[in-house]
């Protein structure tokens, strides 16, 4: 019963920190910006408030305003879905669909608020907050180790610390677990993967040593700590949300977190190159590789790339970016302090803004002007000959298709290079919809010319190089028919025209903003520039812009050009009667260089990329966001970071950079109190089952405090001393004899420490949802053992506008048997088996996943196809390991359970093999019948759970 409440406990508080986070990032915002200057301290209309819980649960003239965990039942939200004819808030427009979704999960979630004090109209209800005195904003400090009374049992320094206390306490730790025990746990703390059963159980200490060293260096290590890793640093292979964008290259982020843990990469050293890797300088190729890489930790995040509002799409980024480092390296709830000081924690709004002024001097996107956004994708550098040699196919590739595209120009810019030898050309002559710049609207004073032909109609405008940013011109065509339509403008080119000139394109999907460059080396005329390929509706409000502003040199328009894309544009007038010679000849030079540079790209593979981001060019400090809207500003905040947290010298920002390395530099400091802590306690949560500050993420004062707080300084310290060496680290942990309890417990500790904070015995810990699926191949004998590499070979280049591209994600199929960790990690759709067993919403860090046992799993385990294949893949190996009967149940039991049966245990196996065969069955039927023992050992909680 104890322990039922607290797995109940623990999913309770699990559940509550993601609702909480969901509360402080979406809704106190919105309710802020839309809600509480009619129905805050000021002023209550319809006598209702809606800054604190109490508000809405007390309601105004019409009742309570919220029915928890009923939508339909809620007034707040038949206002605000303007179901209501009657009543419709805000009143001056509806919420957008992305905010009505998020209040609509508030709701349905049971309304999870946090804002407990009172509202009083003079605003001086305030809760207890912590300050910079709080525990972890302390720096750790170096305890001597405790002495015990039974000076025989402890191993380590670790064991010194848990027996005082349970020696304080009048309690003893639990009898050492069994060999065979600790083998199983040994190997699925450090590999995730059953042990090894060809190897002897170690017995002595020197064999469970070396043991521990052979594990360690393993590749599955590696592997296993990477998991536990991506979980923190949200690690995905889509973005989520409504269109969602599959990564093609997050997987190479997955390998360097494997890589890294490998080769025993200082974790110091792996945060910096997270936060700033394309900042450091690299040795090699192989080293920029690496670092640049490693920054797709900021840009792995979900993300709304549709987001039409670009400045919120750009402050949403660099929140999500702020929660999940201060989350997964600090341990704080950073993101709280958007809107306002936090509630609770000693980071203030001018703490947030000094961070985010960082990021936001960091390049997420390619740009914040796209309909459908994209992060960037960073071409990676290869090794010695074999970069010289793919820079050289880059040139000729590269001059293959500028030699395409001057010839397509030809063909089709002016109808026929024929055209090009006019002084003046014809709308007709022209395929598609041409816009005159006579039929243009026009802002400023352009200058008409016709000093260099050809040029289209009676010539064309000139800014004259003057009034920047004073002139527009806007080319509005008549779209007969919708459909998608090649955008190109046509200006007259030479080599003092604007290095760029910027076009604004309306279409029917949203508004693009392209750049012109309109200089050549020597004087060329009339060109064309495609601006992109758009939708656009019939009779549709659809516009092409040019402006001069910010452009340097002359900018020149004649007409914009709409061409069909989904069908063969029509010849020219010109040209219909017969094709000229000059044209024939163009098109055989074409098709030759087409042909020629298919067979060029199909002899050498593309340049790596991987997906990254990159220093701003123009870094900025941030305004403070009053009451986080983009859209009113306070003052102006340096960058900088948590002063609570500031402890010895602390490293300048430059104002030529973003600061992101600073960042990374004081994150990772000495003297920061709580980066090392974070770690440690994260090991410890890993191995024992909880951490020594149970709450993982959160070390502020909403969080638990630590068990053994003298421990917890103790491991910090000797964690920096050891280099942030997370192998040493662990087996420091494995090594002490407090991790060689026993999970058996009763007796006095089962009264007095039910929760066992004081570590009296060690922790039950159920399998995740990895090791569960990993443990079955194993069995089944189809575990594919191959190291890194994608996992998801479909993903290829995302065109971020195409909305087929999302079935890659919802129409996937989880056919491989790779581990696990390679598993396709899609945001909207999991494995099977992951959604089961609680592997924990991937759009936030993970920092302790929930353990639930419900009806569900087991129906999963006992009809799931995909359980029902594996299980008879692993009867096919007991079958094969021998004829007799006895000796196939001892291997059903060791692959499984990684014990032999008992005689009782056996026995009844047999009476269910012999009672469920009958004489004459098939291989098929005898195969089944094994196959469903083996699915009965997976639903046992031995087979689940780890003692």
């Amino acid at each position: 019963m104890i322990r039922r409440a607290f797995c109940f406990a623990l999913v309770t508080a699990a559940a509550s920190a993601a609702d909480m986070t969901h509360f402080e990032q979406r809704i106190r915002p919105l309710l802020i910006a839309n809600c509480i200057d009619c129905h805050g301290p000021d002023k209550q209309k319809g006598g209702l408030r809606l800054d604190s819980r109490a508000g809405w649960q007390t309601g105004g003239d019409s009742g309570p305003a919220l029915v928890p965990g009923k939508t339909a039942e809620s007034k707040l939200w038949q206002a605000v879905s303007y179901s209501d004819r009657d009543l419709r808030m805000p009143p001056k427009r509806k919420l957008k669909d992305s905010e009505l979704a998020d209040l609509k999960q508030w709701i349905e979630s049971g309304a999870p608020d946090p804002r407990d004090e009172v509202a009083s109209s003079s605003g001086s209800g305030k809760s207890a907050r912590a300050d910079g005195s709080f525990w972890s904003f302390q720096p750790p400090k170096p305890a001597p180790v405790p002495g015990v009374k039974n000076t025989a049992w402890p191993a380590n320094d670790i064991d010194h610390f848990i027996l005082a206390r349970l020696e304080a306490n009048g309690l003893t730790p639990a009898p050492d677990a069994a060999p065979a025990v600790l083998q199983r746990r040994l190997a699925y703390d450090l590999t995730g993967l059953p042990p090894d059963l060809s190897l002897p159980v170690p017995t002595k200490p020197e064999a469970y040593e070396k043991r521990v060293d052979e594990l360690l260096a393993s590749s599955a290590f590696a592997e296993r700590f990477a998991s536990h890793w991506l979980d923190i640093t949200r690690f995905a292979e889509s973005s989520g949300g409504g269109r969602s964008l599959p990564f093609k290259d997050a997987w190479r982020f997955r390998d360097y977190v494997i890589e890294s843990i490998r080769d025993n990469v200082p974790v110091d050293r792996m945060i910096t190159e997270h936060l700033a890797g394309d900042l450091l300088p690299a040795k090699d190729a192989a080293a920029r590789r690496r670092q640049v890489t490693a920054t797709g930790f900021l840009a792995l995040g979900p993300t709304n790339y549709e987001e039409q509002d670009k400045g919120m799409l750009r402050m949403d980024i660099v929140d999500e970016q702020l929660d999940t480092l201060g989350r997964a390296f600090l341990g704080l709830t950073i993101g709280c302090a958007r809107c306002h000081d936090h509630k609770f924690d000693p980071i203030s709004a001018r703490d947030y803004y000094a961070l985010a002024g960082i990021l936001r001097s960091t390049k997420t996107l390619k740009n914040y002007t796209d309909n459908v956004a994209h992060w960037i994708d960073t071409p990676l550098p290869l090794d010695g000959e074999a970069e010289t040699a793919l820079q050289k196919h880059e040139q000729q590739v590269n001059a293959l298709k500028d030699q395409i595209a001057a010839l397509k120009d030809n063909l089709r810019d002016a109808g026929s290079a024929d055209l090009r030898s006019r002084k003046n050309i014809a709308l007709s002559d022209l395929p598609g919809i041409v816009v005159d710049d006579s039929a243009a609207q026009k802002v400023g004073m352009w200058k008409r010319s016709t000093s260099y032909a050809p040029y289209i109609g009676a010539g064309y405008l000139s800014d004259n190089n003057e009034g920047k940013g004073e002139k527009t011109i806007t080319f509005t065509p008549k779209i007969p028919k919708t459909g998608r339509y090649e955008v190109r403008v046509a200006f007259n080119a030479g080599p003092n025209r604007a290095e760029s000139a910027t076009a604004t394109i309306l279409h029917a999907d949203g508004e693009e903003l392209k750049g012109v460059k309109m200089t050549t080396d020597s004087l060329k005329g009339l060109q064309f520039a495609s601006l992109g390929t758009y939708r656009f509706e019939a009779n549709g409000q659809g516009f092409v812009l040019i402006s001069n502003a910010g452009s340097q040199g002359y900018v020149t328009v004649d007409a914009v050009q709409f061409l069909p894309a989904d069908e063969t544009p029509p010849e020219p007038l010109a040209a219909k009667a017969k094709e000229s010679p000059t044209a024939a000849r163009l098109k055989q030079q074409l098709a030759e260089l087409e042909k020629e540079l298919k067979a060029l790209q199909k002899n050498q593979a593309e340049r790596p990329e991987a997906m990254s981001v990159a220093d701003d060019t123009a870094p900025e400090d941030a305004k403070i966001h009053i009451r986080g809207s983009i859209r009113n500003l306070g003052a102006t905040v340096p960058r900088g970071f948590i002063q609570a947290a500031l402890h010895g010298s602390v490293p300048a920002m430059p104002a030529d950079a973003s600061g992101r390395l600073q960042l990374a530099q004081w994150i990772t400091s000495r003297d920061n109190p709580l980066t090392a802590r974070i770690m440690v306690n994260r090991v410890w949560h890993w191995l024992f089952g909880a951490g020594i500050v149970r709450t993982t993420d959160n070390f502020g004062s909403t969080g638990e405090a630590p068990s053994h707080p003298e421990l917890l300084d103790h491991l910090a310290l000797k964690f920096i001393e050891d280099g942030w060496s997370l192998k040493h680290l662990v087996k420091q942990m494995v090594m002490s004899h407090a991790y060689r309890m026993s999970s058996a417990h009763g007796g006095a500790a089962a009264q007095q420490d039910p929760d066992n904070r004081l570590l009296s015995h060690m922790n039950r810990k159920r399998l995740d949802a990895e090791c569960l699926r990993d443990a079955m191949l194993t069995a089944a004998g189809t575990l594919d053992r191959a190291f890194c590499g994608p996992g998801v070979s479909e993903v290829k280049a995302v065109d971020a506008n195409d909305q087929k591209i999302q079935n890659i994600e919802y129409g996937y199929q989880f056919l491989d048997t790779r581990r696990s960790l390679y598993t396709a990690a899609f945001r909207n759709v999991r494995h099977p088996l992951f959604e089961v067993f609680d592997f924990a919403d991937i759009n936030q860090p993970i920092a302790q996943r929930t353990t639930s046992t419900v009806a569900t799993q087991a129906l999963f385990l006992m009809n799931s196809p995909k359980v029902i294949e594996q299980a008879r893949n692993a009867a096919d190996v007991v079958l094969k390991s021998s004829p007799e009967t006895g000796k196939r149940i001892d291997t059903a039991f060791q692959n499984s359970l990684q014990r032999g049966p008992t005689e009782k245990e056996r026995g009844q196996v047999r009476e269910f093999l012999e009672s469920s065969q009958s004489g004459n069955a098939s291989a098929d039927d005898v195969r089944d019948l094994w196959a469903r023992f083996i699915q009965t050992l997976w639903a046992t909680p031995e087979f689940r759970f780890l003692d």
